[in-house]
């Protein structure tokens, strides 16, 4: 069985950064009257994987399976996501239904431009994956051929027979995942940040979180998306209550309500089970006696329907004792549309976003038990000048996220199985604070807090914190020394907040002679691409490839323009950008286009400057 990430028999190996452009392909399919086949995702045979029977499996166009196929039916809905028989995906289409609630977010990822009428070929596609590899969100084309069992989709299915987007959605998220079969199990907050790129948290549900619900209802308030999973049983009677363990649910909607019997505000919490059916039967049910002290006008309000549709309503303290985890996707900034669910006010999360890398003998310094080379990690500066708006106690909420980067095929299986996490420094306790912090200051200051990933291994770790502004120093870090990976870090908060990348004073060493004779050469323009081939390689090592601190070289000696040089993390975000086969370093023909972008940078001094902030617009997302 395949692993989520890994290469399936249906997905041919292609370039990093190759990207199939819909419109001229389907103009091509136009044009040749002939339905598109996507050539990087082949139609294989399921039935090795799955418990299908061979008789009758197929691969077929939703024109081959209803006379009048759609794309939306009525527009989207989460009820247009029930679950196929086969795919063990519950985890995805938890995030597809909840995706559906947030019109910004659902048009996005899944564009209107398509159908089966008008310019009709064969072919769809679908934005709002993120490659973080690349950093930047891509189309995902694919053609409309669905596994079949004797003429009955095998996939996800809408309640209307001949309504397809949620279908054709599942296909592209397994195409990028290599095949069907890498959906088989998986968190939610993964599939919820890959539409979104929003920072995800993960509460393991006990009473250890006394302000869980309103945590809950602030976030529902900003828009994020919300999921919940029963891992295990965790009472007896989980079975008899119409759940089920191993299974993820979607929560729709976050509220408190007037019980008029007893002058209270209960805590309700709408979900729905990605089958499309089997609810809940315990406390305030569908048909349970305690909505007939709720008027009429009440249950109206808040969606309330009586339907055998996977749709239902749980107290809060039925969630925490049945359920084993709840997942939260904030979105980015954004994303955010107060029309939408009626806040005032603003409400909103302040972004800051860094890219980074763990390098071998240079940033890579293991985990604090390893004093001598803690010190190495990268380093993050985060300033907060104003507490959250309402806060008695002078506090702020920020959101730290870590991410893995390089989650596909193989190097996503190396990635999963890395131990990685973060530290936070208080540095307002401190009288002296180096620049960066040195061995002597990890020595003698104990942190603030150290998030580690868990026993599960996610790629995200992330935690909330209540904390008074100040400055303080973000660390990431792996387990053990020499552990190479790229990361993304994320820094929400309540207000705004400054995040800079902790780092030494640059362009204070000199520079190699090689660097400089290629540095010249780069200045005549008539030299021919094998020379600089020749200069490229005296550069680089033995391995024929430059790491983040040779190109750093480079480029302060070739573009220094008397001010403003490249830090160390902007080199490790070109490098992380540019290395298209993940070694870490550039290779000739990689590091050949980013010379060739930076010679056009050049045209004049004023384009020179802009460099860095060009990196920092697409990587950063400055705020």
């Amino acid at each position: 069985m395949l692993n989520i990430g890994e290469w399936g028999p249906g997905l041919r190996q292609r370039p990093a950064g190759f990207v199939q452009n819909f419109h001229e392909l389907r103009d091509q399919c136009l044009i040749q009257k002939k339905p598109f086949t996507d050539p990087e995702f082949d139609t294989y045979d399921l039935t090795l994987f799955y418990d299908v029977p061979k008789d009758g499996f197929e691969w077929r166009r939703p024109n081959e399976i209803t006379d009048d196929p759609k794309f939306f039916v009525e527009g989207a809905s989460r009820f247009d996501v029930r679950q196929g028989k086969y795919i063990g995906d519950c985890w995805l289409l938890a995030a597809i239904a909840n995706m559906t609630l947030n019109k910004k977010v659902f048009s996005k990822v899944v564009p209107h431009d398509q159908g089966f009428d008008n310019k009709y070929a064969g072919i769809f596609h679908f934005n709002g994956f993120r490659f973080w590899q690349y950093g930047k969100w891509v189309d995902v084309v694919v053609d409309d051929r669905l596994p079949t069992h004797r003429g009955k989709l095998l996939s996800v299915q809408s309640s209307s027979k001949n309504e397809f987007w949620s279908a054709l959605l599942e296909k592209a998220y397994a195409k990028i995942n290599g095949s069907y079969e890498a959906l088989e199990g998986g968190f939610t907050m993964e599939a919820m940040g890959d539409f979104t790129g929003g920072v995800s948290e993960i509460y393991e549900l006990n009473n250890e979180h006394p302000n869980l619900f309103t945590i809950m209802l602030n976030s529902f308030q900003r828009q994020s998306l919300m999921c919940g999973a029963i891992l295990n049983s965790k009472s007896p009677d989980t079975d008899k209550r119409g759940l089920f363990k191993s299974h993820a649910y979607s929560i729709t909607r976050i509220t408190y309500i007037p019980l008029p019997s007893s002058n209270s505000i209960i805590p309700l919490i709408r979900l729905r089970n990605p089958w499309g059916k089997s609810e809940w039967n315990g406390r305030w049910s569908d048909k349970s006696d305690e909505w007939k002290s709720i008027p009429q006008h009440l249950k109206q309000s808040i969606g309330l329907i009586i339907e055998d549709d996977g749709e239902f309503w749980m107290l809060f303290d039925d969630f925490v004792k049945y359920f084993s985890i709840l997942e939260i996707c904030h979105l980015n900034p954004g994303y955010l549309d107060n029309e939408q669910y009626r806040v005032s006010g603003g409400a909103k999360w302040d972004l800051s976003i860094f890219e980074g890398e763990w390098v071998r003998g240079a940033t890579a310094g293991g985990c604090d038990k390893f004093k001598e080379t803690f010190s190495s990690n990268p380093q993050y500066y985060i300033t907060i000048v104003d507490p959250d708006e309402n806060d008695n106690n002078n506090m702020c909420t920020v959101i730290i996220a870590l991410m893995l980067k390089d989650t596909r095929g193989q190097q996503k299986q190396k990635a999963q199985s890395l131990s990685f996490g973060f530290y936070v420094y208080n540095l307002n306790t401190s009288k002296i604070v180096p620049k960066p912090l040195d061995t002597n200051f990890f020595e003698n200051n104990d942190p603030l807090d150290k998030v580690h990933c868990s026993e599960f291994k996610p790629r995200e770790v992330c935690k909330r914190f209540r904390i008074p502004p100040g400055k303080y120093c973000i660390v990431p870090y792996t387990s053990n020394q020499n552990e190479e990976g790229a990361f993304l870090l994320r820094v929400f908060s309540e207000k705004k907040n400054n995040l800079a990348e902790f780092d030494n004073e640059v362009g204070m060493v000199e520079i190699d002679d090689k660097i400089k004779k290629l540095a010249l050469y780069s200045k005549k323009s008539d030299d021919s691409n094998e020379k600089l081939k020749k200069y490229f390689l005296k550069v680089a090592g033995s391995d024929k490839e430059v790491d983040w601190m040779d190109l750093k070289n480079i480029l302060d000696f070739c573009m220094n323009t008397g001010h403003t040089k490249f830090s160390n993390d902007v080199c490790r975000c070109l490098i992380a950008m540019m290395d298209w086969d993940r070694s870490g370093k550039l290779g000739f023909k990689e590091f050949q286009r980013l010379w060739i972008d930076i010679r056009q940078w050049q045209v004049d001094r004023d384009r020179l400057c802009s460099v860095s902030f060009f990196v920092y617009d697409e990587v950063i997302t400055l705020n």
